[in-house]
């Protein structure tokens, strides 16, 4: 049966249902031993984002598929953060992050790169947002590891304003700088290119 969008309005039904994506990442299959025998289970790993600029990863256990991965969007939900974004399509400046045995490094990119990141870092840029962006994983290989140092290294971006303020400068003068440095690099590659 098809269900009724006015209908659900009407009575008071999640309208931010609509504006989040999600995406699993990982499912597993988890054992609890009891006197019987063994009891199975699903664990699910869940990555919700709005594509523009919030993110937010969670958890869930339950007996049957299904189960596990709604209580891993439910917190998923909950943990949401707010990521600055440099023209709604790459990160500010490079960072890096780690959590347990996993270290990832993630680096801004310029137009038409894409996204270059491994399967559960792929997911957290996808639901983020990000369409140009290149991220290495280093150490674990693990998708719980990935995805919590992921966010470990997307929670220390900043935008150029915040930073201006803390120091005291204009917007203008942080930025001018990273432009700077960005065609003293182009440019060099030019003369590279010439002399060849």
């Amino acid at each position: 049966m098809a269900r009724n969008p006015q209908r659900d309005r009407d009575r008071g039904g999640d309208d931010r249902k609509g504006e989040f994506a999600d995406k699993l990442v990982h499912i597993n299959r988890v054992a609890k031993v009891v006197k019987g025998g063994k009891r199975f289970g699903f664990a699910a790993l869940v990555v919700v984002g709005d594509q523009q600029g919030q993110v937010g990863f969670g958890h869930g256990k339950a007996r049957e598929v299904p189960e596990a991965i709604r209580k891993a969007t439910e917190a998923a939900r909950r943990g949401l953060v707010r990521v600055p974004m440099r023209d709604k399509r790459t990160l500010h400046h490079d960072s890096e992050g780690r959590h347990g045995a996993g270290k990832v490094v993630l680096r801004s990119a310029p137009p038409g790169t894409g996204i270059i990141a491994g399967g559960p870092m792929r997911a957290v840029f996808e639901m983020l947002g990000v369409r140009d962006v290149v991220a290495k994983s280093l150490g674990s290989t693990n998708p719980y590891n990935m995805v919590r140092a992921t966010f470990d290294a997307l929670k220390v971006q900043e935008n150029p304003r915040g930073v201006a303020a803390r120091r005291g400068k204009k917007v203008s003068e942080i930025v001018s700088r990273r432009r700077d440095g960005a065609s003293d690099v182009s440019e060099g590659a030019e003369a590279a290119q010439e002399s060849a």
